[in-house]
């Protein structure tokens, strides 16, 4: 007679448990989130008749398709640079010609000479909604009384750092 002797063993059947690790980096940066269009902002002096030679102002108006977050505690720079009429000052030109308005930049609604942006200065932003940051940018432009008809543009380029 034969037989066949089957033998089972607990050891073939064990179950162990083992501990792994699950970890992340999160590195400190900024996020600029766009909608359609690309362009960032506007800074709009309006509407002014040509024979008028007064100082304007006006706020920067952030497309709101467009968002800049950063993680929190990141320190932000803006920099803008002279735009493309740039020769001793920042102009708006009119478009097909020469004729100019000149404008300056600041960070704050006041105007005051000590904030206004330089070309490529880098500014600081401060921010209390890491995932809303403004630009503070508000600029005012020196009509000349004598300018003729016409559009008057400017386009500057904004570069942020972190």
């Amino acid at each position: 007679m034969s037989g066949t002797l089957l033998l089972c063993s607990a050891a073939a059947f064990g179950v162990t448990t083992q501990n792994f690790q699950v970890n992340a980096t999160i590195t400190p940066g900024c996020s600029v989130t766009s909608g359609s269009g690309g362009v960032y902002g506007a800074l709009n002096f309006g509407t002014r008749s040509g024979v008028d030679g007064s100082r304007v102002s006006t706020s920067f108006v952030p497309n709101t398709s467009l968002s800049l977050a950063c993680t929190p505690g990141v320190s932000v720079t803006m920099s803008i640079n002279g735009g493309q009429n740039y020769t001793t000052v920042r102009r708006m030109v009119r478009s097909g010609g020469a004729d100019a308005v000149p404008y300056r930049l600041y960070t704050s609604g006041t105007l005051a000479a000590n904030t206004e942006i330089g070309v490529n200065q880098a500014v600081s932003l401060s921010y209390t909604n890491s995932n809303n940051i403004t630009l503070p940018i508000f600029g005012a432009a020196q009509l000349t009384g004598f300018s003729p008809a016409g559009n008057y543009t400017d386009q500057l380029t904004v570069t942020l750092t972190w």
